[in-house]
């Protein structure tokens, strides 16, 4: 390392004889790196975290370009006259469906939710149960009439002395009860999409494409709501309302959320990141040129130069992120959810490097050497201390990058580069401004004389080192035993905001639609002939298994029998159905709802696929107008899948089904692609620590070429991350889909701090501990510092996840930070005692 060192000077002088050249290419680099990342946005769609190849993620792409997006807009319409509400909605619903992003173009919306044609329904709504519904729909009846029968016997007594088991006897048909209402209300439904008194109507449009094509919706919901602006609606009824919701809307928001919270991160933190840099720079240039003596004109004459020491480590850092910008949109097109944050944190992490270098360049600028020999020992010196800590940090990203999890491998790869760049920007670019802001007078570093080489201050130990170590030791114990208490957050709810302003805007669409059946998974085939095998083999699965998460199994060969046979058994069945409900038992006393089902039974003849009412067929309808061939599964209500367990466990019942004949089958859904995100990040998360910890132990023995400075120089990084551990035990702190992705960048990052102190003492040798904690770590700390406060800007953050990543990070850094600083020089001074005991004895 000293020897390619030794081979760069000469350029180094070059750079700070000529920084025109070096600057021009500079500011080219720029421009062409901020033309290429222009488009960068953020993509939040979770299957694009996973490989291409994953089969949840194939059979999610196949469901998208058969069916469309699965989240709906939402236009709700309020008036307190219903007739007023469905003339609008008949107005509207044509024009909506006809908006387009370019005369050429496929519609926004493929479909709506409007009218159902509940007499034909009505009439015909056994024909359109499933068998499940229809076998316990004739077990109902039977203990109906058997009751019923009982209770016409003048002999019959109740003997049931038991009051409970009587009450779970009776509890059972009423429950059964309930079920077919509902199935009943799912099949026929209300005619029209409005609340109890008519009062709310809610259309839901889906979408022709993706639904996690993010311009495409804005595009859609700009164009929708400059068409119900205009549609004038108080034609309609003087307190007729129009408003744009659904789960379509809710993604918008919540992509605008996250950018919104990005940038005002990225702005509140560089702008605490260069205050508190510049504070510092003006603190060193003071010193330099003070020589220790209080002046108040230079000291106002360094403030007055305050704008340009932000810009002298402000330009290169900003330059070395628009690079990164564009590599990064040349790479992947993008950022995710991982990698919208790495603005702010590649802010905070490259100052560090121009920290190092101008506090260093200062000082030897305070000892009267010139422009080009305080560039050139600065190099010489601290650059080789800036680039290893720089080199541990990106190698420790690299490592990450052959994860198939994207939120690591796309994380590690731009965070990675945009390291080697800013480290670029701070030993190349920082140097040619330095040079060049001196020779304009604009920054005046030099003391005008030569000064002493500073002298170590013999004889003075490190003090308290003995308690220092103590305490430290005994937080390591307590940590490591509190390590297994350690837990991870699987409730994604938890991690996501609350959109309270939505919340309101949407709570009307509660008033209409249910929401017991959410987050199916789908089956799309290429016969119709294959989908009974797969209906069976989910029954089975649901029939073994009596944890069971799957609640429902349909499709459109269940609700529509299609072949002659199925349709003769079908019929068989309505007429048993038929004579169960004209028994005269149960027709002995008028009854709303048994009438209601002996309308539902008058279906005599089969049902041809044009008579089928819309509102059933567009459920399994493909993008192209083709009845699809798909089966849906609804996992239970009562089972939230926001609960990662959840998911994975409905994703383990239903990803994959394998039929009777051998044929296997994937099923897609976002919450499946979640499971498959989540499980494989907590497969990844450990190997990935480990593979980034073993490349830091790596580069730190070929820097120091021994394993006795390597050690010393990670141990504030073991310890740190050990004292990470019980301050989140402590503070409540769990890990997530979030922040572990902050975990092998805290392990490239908080080795830093050791690097600068071990490289520092071994130049300047034992005795030097206070000096070089006033030195070196006073470097350290404002570099750690400002690396806190680039993640610490997240902890503004309105979304839970992303500030879950400030608060890790900024918790893990600090406590390397103090390891550095406590822990490490504590240690070098029981070892320098020791060894003079040694030598005293010897």
């Amino acid at each position: 390392m000293h020897a390619f060192f030794d081979l760069l000077r000469p350029f180094i002088r070059w750079v700070a004889r000529h920084p025109l050249p070096i600057l021009g290419a500079a500011t080219l680099l720029t421009v062409l790196g901020l033309l290429s990342a222009r488009n960068l946005s953020i993509d939040p769609d979770f299957a694009n975290l996973l490989p291409s190849d994953y089969a949840s993620v194939e059979a999610l792409e196949k469901l998208r370009a058969t069916v469309g997006g699965e989240s709906e807009a939402a236009v709700i319409i309020q008036s307190p006259s219903f007739a007023a509400n469905r003339a609008y909605a008949e107005a509207i619903i044509p024009q909506v469906l006809a908006l387009r992003p370019a005369p050429d173009a496929e519609p926004f919306f493929r479909r709506v939710d409007y009218r159902r044609e509940t007499d034909f329904l009505a009439r015909n709504a056994l024909y359109f149960a499933t068998d499940r519904e229809l076998d316990e729909l004739e077990a109902y009846l039977e203990d109906l009439r058997e009751e019923a029968r009982l209770e016409a016997n003048p002999f019959y007594f109740d003997l049931e002395e038991d009051f409970e088991d009587e009450e779970a006897a009776q509890a059972e048909p009423e429950d059964a009860g309930a079920r077919l209402e509902e199935a009943y209300d799912r099949i026929v439904g209300k005619e029209y999409p409005v609340s109890d008194d008519s009062t709310v109507m809610v259309l839901r449009f889906y979408p022709s494409g993706s639904s996690t094509n993010i311009s495409n919706i804005r595009r859609a919901f700009e164009r929708l709501d400059a068409l119900l602006a205009g549609s004038n609606p108080a034609q309609y009824h003087a307190d007729l309302q129009v408003t744009t919701a659904g789960r379509l809307y809710r993604q918008l928001i919540e992509v605008q959320s996250i950018q919104d919270d990005v940038a005002g991160s990225f702005g509140v933190g560089v702008l605490c990141v260069l205050l508190s840099v510049v504070s510092y720079f003006v603190y060193k240039a003071y010193r330099a040129q003070s020589s220790g003596r209080f002046s108040l004109p230079l000291l106002l004459s360094t403030l007055a130069r305050a704008p340009v020491l932000a810009l002298v480590v402000g330009l290169p850092l900003l330059m070395s992120l628009s690079w990164t910008a564009g590599i990064a949109y040349l790479a992947y097109g993008s950022l995710n959810l991982m990698t919208s944050t790495l603005g702010l944190v590649l802010f905070g992490l490259g100052i560090d490097y121009g920290i190092h270098f101008y506090a260093r360049y200062t000082e030897e600028r305070a000892r009267g050497y010139g422009v080009v020999e305080g560039v050139d020992r600065t190099f010489a010196s601290t650059a080789q201390a800036i680039t290893i800590g720089a080199l541990s940090t990106a190698g420790a990203l690299f490592t990450i990058v052959f994860a198939d999890f994207k939120g690591f491998s796309e994380f590690g790869f731009i965070a990675g580069t945009g390291v080697l760049l800013a480290l670029v920007a701070m030993i190349v670019v920082l140097p040619a401004f330095l040079a060049l802001f001196e020779r304009l007078h604009l920054l005046t570093l030099d003391a005008g004389r030569a000064h002493e080489p500073h002298a170590v201050a013999a004889g003075k130990s490190y003090p308290a080192y003995r308690p220092i170590l103590a305490v430290s030791i005994l937080a390591v114990v307590a940590a490591i035993t509190f390590l297994p208490r350690i837990g991870f957050e699987y409730n994604f709810s938890r991690l996501e905001p609350t959109y309270e302003a939505y919340n309101a805007r949407n709570a009307p669409t509660g008033l209409v639609y249910g929401s017991n059946r959410r987050n199916p998974a789908y089956i799309v085939t290429e016969t119709p002939e294959e989908i009974p095998a797969i209906v069976a083999a989910y029954q089975a699965r649901q029939a073994a298994d009596t944890t069971s998460l799957i609640s429902e199994v349909e499709s459109l060969q269940q609700r529509f029998p299609s072949t002659p046979e199925a349709q003769q058994a079908r019929l068989e069945r309505i007429a048993h159905l038929r004579t169960l409900l004209n028994d005269e038992f149960l027709t002995a006393e008028p009854n709303a709802d048994l009438e209601k089902l002996r309308l539902a039974a008058s279906t005599t003849d089969p049902v041809v696929l044009e008579e089928v009412p819309e509102s059933i067929r567009k459920q399994y309808t493909t993008k192209s107008g083709e009845l699809g061939n798909f089966v849906i599964v609804y996992p239970d209500p009562d089972s939230s899948l926001s609960d990662g367990r959840r998911s994975i466990r409905f994703a383990d019942e239903v990803g994959t089904i394998t039929t009777a004949d051998g044929t296997t089958y994937h099923a897609g859904s976002t919450s499946l692609v979640a499971a498959d995100m989540l499980r494989l990040m907590r497969q990844e998360a450990p190997w990935a620590v480990g593979a980034t910890f073993l490349m830091v132990m790596l580069l730190m023995w070929l820097n120091f070429r021994s394993v006795k400075w390597a050690a010393l120089a990670m141990l504030p990084l073991v310890v740190g991350l050990l004292w990470m551990m019980l301050g989140m035990e402590l503070l409540g702190l769990k890990l997530n889909f979030y922040n572990l992705v902050v975990l092998p960048a805290v392990l490239g990052i908080g080795n830093d701090a050791g690097v600068h102190l071990v490289h520092r003492y071994r130049e300047e040798g034992p005795g030097s501990l206070r000096f070089i904690l006033r030195s070196t770590g006073e470097h350290v700390f404002m570099s750690s510092l400002t690396t806190m406060i680039g993640f610490g800007g997240l902890l503004l953050s309105f979304h839970p996840g992303l500030r879950s990543i400030g608060e890790l990070a900024v918790l893990g850094i600090g406590a390397t930070l103090l390891a550095a600083l406590l822990f490490l020089p504590a240690l070098l001074q029981w070892l320098e005692t020791r060894d003079q005991k040694r030598e005293a004895g010897a």
